[in-house]
């Protein structure tokens, strides 16, 4: 068994938080420079319509949501699981303050420095038109 001392926990909810803002990030410089801070350089991004990676592939999948989905936004729907260098958390997306017509699942890993490096995301609740 390893100790806490030779595995330090480096994932937190703050990168839950911080992944979650910029999908909510609608300026493209702005949202650019969170997916920069937010994402490794080879990061890779998983889910069931998409599997991409870098900052260029993950930014403009973020920018394809925002425009097939304009005013939703992402927000926790629990606490965030986190330790060692991964993490998993469940969201919502939709309007703000209203039901959301969409939930996803979301485990992730993140590198030494903090940054996302895998992101394997599941939808459970998606309308039928989406």
């Amino acid at each position: 068994m390893t100790t806490t001392e030779e595995h330090p926990m480096t994932a937190t909810a703050i990168h839950a938080e911080r992944y979650l803002a910029a999908w909510n990030t609608t300026d493209p410089a702005a949202r650019r420079a969170a997916v920069e801070e937010v994402f490794a350089d080879a990061a890779r991004y998983t889910d069931p319509l998409v599997d991409v990676r870098g900052h260029d592939a993950i930014d403009a999948t973020i920018a394809a949501v925002q425009q097939q989905f304009p005013g939703f936004v992402f927000r926790l729907a629990g606490p965030v699981d986190a330790h060692h260098h991964q993490l998993r958390f469940t969201w919502h997306l939709g309007p703000e303050g209203a039901e959301p017509p969409i939930t996803g699942f979301d485990a992730a890993v993140v590198d030494d420095e903090g940054r996302i490096t895998t992101v394997l995301g599941f939808l459970d609740r998606v309308p039928a038109a989406a």
